[in-house]
């Protein structure tokens, strides 16, 4: 057993990168009681300035309510309580609604899970999560150039934490290899005022060119995400305002109307990537360090997040003298390889399912959305799987 002297011990973390998934990581090691020093490469203006939109589930609610920030950034999240799923080539089509939480998902008097999930933008996140680090008295940051400047020469920290990026130079460093897989889809983000949608309504459709989320903003603001062969998403990316509107219009269903591009359109390559292991000595891999899938369902960051409560959770344990600092590492490896290898393993399905032309595969489809649309528990199966994890599906 440890010693009840290591409850108190000062310990110390480096975190590299200062994304919202590394963050989130020095603000949950702060909260469990440890030292920790932050650094980036960019500034903090630079890491605000990225224009993209999240979806944030309830796993990700519950971490942050743990860490005494849900209040905080629940005012600049849109809420959806409803989640049409379309298959456009059976013309399948299955709603999901609050009811299909379960009765496991906890309300809190703010009714914060009549909410099937919600979407925020990047800026206001990483404003608030920059704030409460500032403001935060066991976090010191380094940003911009020479941030990698040892804060601790004395001593060697007790951990050490890779969450810069699916191009880790640590990661690199540590010769951690990856199996990955580039798709031949891009994925293009575009904000655009668009009628025929609620404003409490997500859409996840699926085209055979890819799938396509339409996450609303707020009333007639909706959030794209497109995914289409990479050659197209360059041509649409080069479009002037009314080219690509004309283009959207004709890729969704009649329902939708865009009136107007909010913002420049961004295409960007997916893939799949896993590192094929998840720490090396006193250092761990957290966020895209480690893993990246398909955003079809909007698991990205959600599944990042998980690696910070499984982490967090962790370093609560250590603190209390309940496990010795060393072997932290090695337990977060432990714990996190089945949600990621479940997770990417359902995106990696879902696109490859329906985001092809295959006449076999229509009347599997077809009666598969079928069952998902009349059978009220594998609905709220399915959506427990998508907004707690696929370990921890209700």
């Amino acid at each position: 057993m440890p010693s009840s002297s290591m409850a108190t011990a000062d310990l110390r973390a480096l975190v590299h990168g200062a994304g919202p998934t590394g963050a989130l990581t020095a603000l949950a090691l702060a909260e469990a009681g440890w030292t920790v020093h932050l650094s980036d490469p960019l500034d903090a203006a630079q890491l605000r300035a990225r224009n993209r939109a999240y979806a944030f589930n309830h796993s990700s609610r519950r971490l942050l309510e743990r860490l005494g920030l849900w209040e905080l950034v629940r005012p600049s999240l849109m809420p959806f309580r409803r989640l049409q799923l379309c298959d456009l080539g059976t013309g399948a089509e299955v709603p999901f609604t609050t009811a299909d939480l379960g009765r496991r998902v906890a309300s809190g008097a703010d009714g914060s899970a009549a909410a099937v999930g919600w979407i925020g933008l990047h800026g206001p996140l990483m404003e608030l999560l920059q704030r409460r680090l500032a403001a935060e008295p066991r976090v010191s940051q380094a940003m911009g150039v020479g941030s990698e400047a040892e804060p601790w020469p004395e001593t060697a920290p007790d951990l050490v934490v890779a969450a810069d990026g699916p191009h880790s130079p640590h990661r690199e460093g540590l010769g951690i290899r990856v199996w990955q897989h580039t798709y031949s889809q891009s994925c293009l983000t575009a904000q655009v005022a668009l009628r025929g949608t609620d404003a409490d309504q997500a859409w996840e459709l699926f085209r055979p060119e890819g799938p396509f989320a339409v996450l609303p903003l707020e009333p007639g603001r909706a959030q794209l995400v497109w995914s289409a062969p990479s050659s197209r998403c360059r041509r649409l990316e080069s479009l002037g305002a009314d080219g690509f509107l004309d283009a959207l219009a004709g890729a969704l269903p009649d329902r939708f109307q865009p009136d107007g591009l909010l913002d420049q359109p961004r295409s960007f390559p997916v893939g799949l990537l896993l590192a094929r292991r998840l720490q090396r000595g006193c250092t761990v891999l957290v966020g895209e360090s480690a893993h990246r899938c398909h955003p079809v369902g909007g698991q990205g960051l959600n599944l990042c997040w998980r690696d910070v409560a499984v982490l967090h959770r962790l370093a609560r344990k250590a603190s209390a003298g309940a496990l010795a600092p060393s072997r932290l590492p090695r337990a977060y490896a432990r714990r996190r390889w089945p949600d990621l290898l479940l997770t990417l393993l359902a995106t990696d399905l879902l696109m490859r399912v329906f985001s092809n032309r295959s006449r076999l595969l229509l009347p599997l489809r077809r009666l598969g959305l079928a069952a998902l649309a009349n059978l009220a528990p594998l609905r709220r199966l399915s959506l427990g799987a998508m907004t707690n994890g696929p370990c921890r599906p209700w």
